[in-house]
Protein backbone atom coordinates (compact mmCIF):
# COMPACT_ATOMS: atom_id res chain seq x y z
CA UNK A 1 0.00 0.00 0.00
CA UNK A 2 1.11 3.13 -0.78
CA UNK A 3 2.01 5.92 1.77
CA UNK A 4 -0.33 8.47 0.15
CA UNK A 5 -3.49 6.26 0.44
CA UNK A 6 -5.73 6.84 3.33
CA UNK A 7 -6.07 3.89 6.22
CA UNK A 8 -9.09 3.75 7.59
CA UNK A 9 -8.84 3.07 11.72
CA UNK A 10 -12.02 2.80 14.20
CA UNK A 11 -11.75 1.02 17.37
CA UNK A 12 -14.09 0.42 20.57
CA UNK A 13 -13.35 1.61 23.94
CA UNK A 14 -11.28 -1.01 24.83
CA UNK A 15 -9.16 0.12 21.72
CA UNK A 16 -9.16 3.67 21.75
CA UNK A 17 -5.72 4.51 23.29
CA UNK A 18 -3.92 2.10 20.95
CA UNK A 19 -6.20 3.88 17.87
CA UNK A 20 -4.50 6.84 19.01
CA UNK A 21 -0.80 5.57 19.42
CA UNK A 22 -0.70 3.67 16.26
CA UNK A 23 -1.65 6.86 14.48
CA UNK A 24 1.26 8.18 16.29
CA UNK A 25 3.64 5.92 16.10
CA UNK A 26 3.22 5.34 12.01
CA UNK A 27 2.65 9.26 10.93
CA UNK A 28 3.69 8.14 7.48
CA UNK A 29 0.19 7.37 6.56
CA UNK A 30 -2.46 9.34 6.36
CA UNK A 31 -5.24 8.05 8.89
CA UNK A 32 -9.27 8.70 9.24
CA UNK A 33 -10.14 7.85 12.46
CA UNK A 34 -13.69 6.80 12.51
CA UNK A 35 -13.79 7.04 16.67
CA UNK A 36 -14.54 7.31 19.13
CA UNK A 37 -12.44 10.02 20.67
CA UNK A 38 -13.31 8.78 24.46
CA UNK A 39 -12.88 5.70 26.35
CA UNK A 40 -16.23 6.23 27.16
CA UNK A 41 -17.74 2.38 26.72
CA UNK A 42 -19.08 2.14 23.09
CA UNK A 43 -20.69 -1.44 21.28
CA UNK A 44 -17.70 -2.30 18.45
CA UNK A 45 -20.18 -3.53 16.00
CA UNK A 46 -21.03 0.33 15.59
CA UNK A 47 -17.69 0.86 15.03
CA UNK A 48 -16.89 -1.97 12.97
CA UNK A 49 -20.01 -1.03 10.72
CA UNK A 50 -18.66 2.41 10.08
CA UNK A 51 -15.50 1.36 8.40
CA UNK A 52 -16.40 -1.31 6.71
CA UNK A 53 -19.05 -0.14 4.80
CA UNK A 54 -16.07 2.56 3.29
CA UNK A 55 -14.20 -0.63 2.71
CA UNK A 56 -17.36 -2.38 0.85
CA UNK A 57 -18.42 0.49 -0.96
CA UNK A 58 -14.51 1.07 -2.17
CA UNK A 59 -14.01 4.55 -0.23
CA UNK A 60 -11.00 3.03 1.21
CA UNK A 61 -8.89 0.08 0.38
CA UNK A 62 -7.09 -0.48 3.73
CA UNK A 63 -8.71 0.05 7.39
CA UNK A 64 -7.98 -1.33 11.10
CA UNK A 65 -10.16 -1.89 13.17
CA UNK A 66 -9.33 -2.35 17.10
CA UNK A 67 -11.25 -4.10 20.44
CA UNK A 68 -10.27 -6.01 23.53
CA UNK A 69 -9.14 -9.49 21.82
CA UNK A 70 -10.15 -7.98 17.92
CA UNK A 71 -12.20 -10.97 17.22
CA UNK A 72 -15.70 -9.17 17.80
CA UNK A 73 -14.33 -6.23 15.28
CA UNK A 74 -13.40 -8.31 12.88
CA UNK A 75 -16.66 -11.03 12.71
CA UNK A 76 -18.78 -7.75 12.32
CA UNK A 77 -16.56 -6.08 9.54
CA UNK A 78 -16.89 -9.77 7.74
CA UNK A 79 -20.71 -8.99 7.25
CA UNK A 80 -19.75 -6.67 4.50
CA UNK A 81 -19.30 -7.91 1.46
CA UNK A 82 -15.52 -7.64 -0.03
CA UNK A 83 -13.89 -7.38 3.47
CA UNK A 84 -11.37 -9.67 4.37
CA UNK A 85 -10.88 -8.95 7.63
CA UNK A 86 -8.32 -10.83 9.60
CA UNK A 87 -7.31 -11.18 13.63
CA UNK A 88 -3.33 -10.95 13.88
CA UNK A 89 -1.46 -11.45 16.86
CA UNK A 90 2.07 -11.47 15.77
CA UNK A 91 4.09 -10.07 12.30
CA UNK A 92 3.89 -13.53 10.44
CA UNK A 93 -0.13 -13.76 10.67
CA UNK A 94 0.01 -9.98 9.61
CA UNK A 95 2.25 -10.80 5.96
CA UNK A 96 0.26 -14.43 5.51
CA UNK A 97 -2.78 -12.25 6.06
CA UNK A 98 -1.97 -10.12 3.06
CA UNK A 99 0.40 -11.76 0.96
CA UNK A 100 -2.34 -15.12 1.22
CA UNK A 101 -5.70 -13.42 1.23
CA UNK A 102 -5.37 -10.26 0.43
CA UNK A 103 -6.64 -9.34 4.14
CA UNK A 104 -7.94 -5.32 3.43
CA UNK A 105 -9.06 -4.93 7.18
CA UNK A 106 -6.63 -5.56 9.98
CA UNK A 107 -8.42 -6.39 13.56
CA UNK A 108 -6.29 -6.09 16.83
CA UNK A 109 -6.57 -7.05 20.29
CA UNK A 110 -5.61 -3.91 22.44
CA UNK A 111 -5.68 -6.17 25.80
CA UNK A 112 -3.11 -9.10 23.72
CA UNK A 113 -0.92 -6.85 22.06
CA UNK A 114 1.79 -4.81 23.24
CA UNK A 115 1.77 -1.08 21.65
CA UNK A 116 5.31 -1.21 20.30
CA UNK A 117 4.24 -4.42 18.70
CA UNK A 118 0.65 -3.57 17.29
CA UNK A 119 2.81 -1.08 15.92
CA UNK A 120 5.07 -3.34 14.35
CA UNK A 121 2.34 -5.49 13.09
CA UNK A 122 0.34 -2.73 11.16
CA UNK A 123 3.06 -1.17 9.42
CA UNK A 124 4.16 -4.70 8.15
CA UNK A 125 0.45 -5.12 7.36
CA UNK A 126 0.48 -2.04 5.56
CA UNK A 127 3.46 -2.54 3.68
CA UNK A 128 3.13 -6.17 2.45
CA UNK A 129 1.58 -6.23 -0.92
CA UNK A 130 -1.26 -9.34 -1.98
CA UNK A 131 1.00 -12.36 -3.88
CA UNK A 132 -1.22 -12.05 -7.11
CA UNK A 133 0.16 -15.70 -8.21
CA UNK A 134 -2.19 -18.07 -9.21
CA UNK A 135 -2.95 -20.07 -6.26
CA UNK A 136 -3.69 -17.31 -3.65
CA UNK A 137 -5.48 -14.70 -6.93
CA UNK A 138 -7.57 -18.13 -7.60
CA UNK A 139 -8.58 -18.37 -3.53
CA UNK A 140 -9.46 -14.96 -2.91
CA UNK A 141 -11.44 -14.88 -5.81
CA UNK A 142 -13.60 -17.71 -4.47
CA UNK A 143 -14.05 -15.68 -1.20
CA UNK A 144 -15.10 -13.01 -3.72
CA UNK A 145 -17.70 -14.98 -4.84
CA UNK A 146 -19.27 -15.96 -1.70
CA UNK A 147 -20.27 -12.26 -1.14
CA UNK A 148 -22.43 -12.81 -4.30
CA UNK A 149 -24.26 -16.13 -2.78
Amino acid sequence: MSKNQTVLIAADHAGVELKAALQKLLPDWTWEDLGPSQADRVDYPDFAEKLAKKISAGQATRGVLICGSGIGMCMAANKFAGVRAAVVENASAARLSREHNDANVLCLGARFVATEYAAEITRLWLETPFATEGRHKARVDKINLLDKK
